[in-house]
């Protein structure tokens, strides 16, 4: 037999429970991410020396510094590369942990952060059968702080590795939608599920246990309009970029119509979405010493890497970044955020006046820019009304800054 009406299904979410994990942070006034470098280069292509690195140990210890800190939540992206990456001397992003594995792993040595896994759902031989029962898994293992942020994929040479050829933008997010109606109707049904299609077909399908909250969170990023129309359909985050490019100026001028417009679409579905954004946060104690070391950045840019990941982007479809530009392009990040603390500070309040609902953070050095933020910005963020009062944040084990 077939399941219940899966437009009452989707309308679930986590949040309507008040305590689930993603309801708690969603009462912070600024949700705040740290986006993990679980691959080689992490967002910037630059051979200045610093401890980033892919590897687990480096990136558990992010994680469990971060939920130290009171840091909402955390996720990597899926990446997907040929031997020597985007190319350049560093090989960019050759290596890469894969999302999935890292935050199900996270789950066993955290307590409270949101993991959030990013996955293409379309490559290979996925099945909503078999991402329902994981999914439903690591809810239990995580006491209902696992997410999955859902992609598509825009690249010509990803699918390739699957022997598959590119989907057109908006189909892909018609089989999208389809997926994650499955995942939600197996998630959340009470009987067996029997389907034929479109897509993928099952018969007498039924996933246990069930999620804690109804389901697991559901995130994706999406910039065009099929992209807004699935995540105001699905998703309780949406990664969002500046439409106008990677500089506060541009933002400022692009996002209020862009929010406006999930904000519209969500609300027409009697949803709410909060949308999120990925600032490369460059600070140090004066504007002149960031401004210096962002130059400094620049100038140790692996120019064959920035170059190749450029062009990758040009061959693809993603509608996010059209217009990210060339100018800092080797700082990488959506949004570039350079200056003292209360610099920062006063741009996420900027950011959140614009309409953002949170930040996404990376750094360049991110165990120790991690630190430096934690003792000078945090502080800032709480006074400025942008977090909830905690306990201050003590110092970090060496080994966290040993990298």
């Amino acid at each position: 037999m077939t399941d219940q009406n899966p437009e009452l299904v989707h309308r679930a979410s986590p949040a309507d429970d008040a305590n689930s994990p993603l309801a708690r942070v969603l009462r912070q006034p600024l949700i705040m991410g740290l986006f993990l470098p679980i691959q080689q280069g992490g967002w910037t292509p630059s051979t200045l020396p610093r401890t980033t690195d892919w590897t687990w140990d480096y990136n558990a210890a992010l994680t469990k510094r971060a939920e130290a800190l009171g840091f909402d939540l955390v996720f990597g992206l899926a990446q997907w590369t040929s031997k020597g990456g985007y190319g350049g001397a560093t090989s960019y992003r050759e290596i890469s942990l894969d999302a999935f594995m890292t935050t199900a792993a996270l789950a066993g040595i955290t307590d409270r952060i949101l993991l959030i896994s990013t996955i293409h759902v379309l490559y290979g031989p996925w099945h909503p059968v078999h991402l329902a029962k994981f999914g439903a898994t690591l809810d239990h293992i995580s006491r209902g702080r696992w997410g999955i942020n859902v992609v598509t994929g825009y690249a010509e040479r990803e699918p390739a590795m699957f022997g598959m050829k590119k989907v057109e933008h908006d189909r892909r997010y018609e089989m999208a939608d389809v997926f994650v109606e499955r995942l939600q109707q197996l998630w959340c049904g009470t009987e067996n599920l029997t389907v034929d299609g479109p897509f993928w077909s099952m018969e007498d399908a039924f996933i246990t246990p069930k999620p804690r909250y109804g389901r697991p969170i559901l995130v994706n990023a999406a910039g065009s309009p099929a992209g807004i129309d699935y995540g105001t359909r699905h998703s309780d985050l949406m990664f969002i970029t500046s439409p106008g490019g990677n500089q506060m100026a541009d933002a400022i001028a692009t996002l209020p119509p862009h929010i406006a417009a999930i904000r519209a679409s969500a609300a027409a579905r009697g949803r709410q979405v909060k949308t999120v954004i990925n600032p490369m946060v460059i600070c140090r104690a004066t504007e002149r010493e960031a401004l210096a070391y962002r130059d400094a950045i620049e100038g140790a840019a692996d120019t064959g890497a920035v170059e190749g990941f450029a062009d990758h982007g040009r061959r693809g479809d993603a509608q996010a970044w059209a217009n990210q530009k060339r100018s800092h392009r080797a700082i990488g990040g959506n949004l570039h955020l350079v200056g003292s603390p209360e610099q920062i500070v006063d741009g996420f309040l900027k950011l959140k006046a614009l309409g953002c609902d949170g930040v996404q953070i990376t750094f360049y050095d991110f165990a120790k820019d991690l630190e430096h933020f934690a003792q000078h910005v945090l502080p800032l963020m709480v006074q400025a009304g942008l977090r909830l009062p905690t306990i201050a944040p003590a110092a970090a084990e060496p080994a966290v800054l040993a990298g």
